[in-house]
């Protein structure tokens, strides 16, 4: 591992503090949580044994980060000839059935999330639910910073759109504290 500075703890050390950001991200992306616990894993043994690569100092998130969706789209890469899982079928007898207005609101912005191209969710997901600068997505993506941009814009559109929702009308206006928490332990922030 390089040489720590003064002031930067140990990365390995950091892990635990990454992994529920983590793991909502390979949510995102496999729609399904045994897979996405997989993937996290995956990710985790990859970072331990790679972190020689790593700089102190840097940022531990990003660099975690762009381990899983390169493990993902590795794996995808891989398996293409499996099953997949078109119609949210199997994710969508992971959820809970709504029993009041939260809920049904984050089941149709599940439903729609669900609609969006591969590119837009993790766009939305790395920009929005997790945070991330459009400089840092871009570098984890390995696109530019104005595809980043672009694509968020017309993924917000799209899921706008879905939802039905008028300009500037927020999806979760009005949801209370108990339903984001809800939300929040099914791996998505209402952005």
């Amino acid at each position: 591992m390089n040489e720590q500075t003064a002031g930067h703890r140990d990365p390995r050390d950091e892990l635990p503090e990454h992994l529920p950001a983590l793991r909502a991200f390979a949510i995102s992306l496999t729609r399904n949580v045994s897979v996405a616990d997989d993937l996290v894993q995956d990710t985790i043994v990859k970072a331990w044994t790679n972190f020689d690569k790593f700089t102190v100092g840097t940022n531990l998130r990003a660099w975690l980060f762009t381990i899983l969706r390169n493990t993902f789209y590795s794996d995808k890469r891989k398996n293409r000839r499996e099953v997949p899982d078109p119609e949210g079928a199997h994710a969508a007898s992971l959820f809970v059935k709504p029993d009041h207005d939260g809920r049904m609101a984050f089941t149709e912005f599940s439903a729609a999330f669900d609609k969006l191209t591969p590119e837009h969710r993790e766009v939305l997901i790395l920009v929005g639910a997790s945070g991330f600068s459009y400089e840092d997505a871009a570098q984890m993506m390995g696109v530019a910073v104005g595809t980043v941009k672009s694509r968020a814009n017309r993924a917000r559109a799209r899921l706008a759109e879905l939802l039905h929702l008028d300009n500037g009308e927020q999806m979760f206006s009005g949801v209370d504290g108990a339903t984001m928490a809800v939300m929040s332990r099914s791996g998505m922030n209402a952005a």
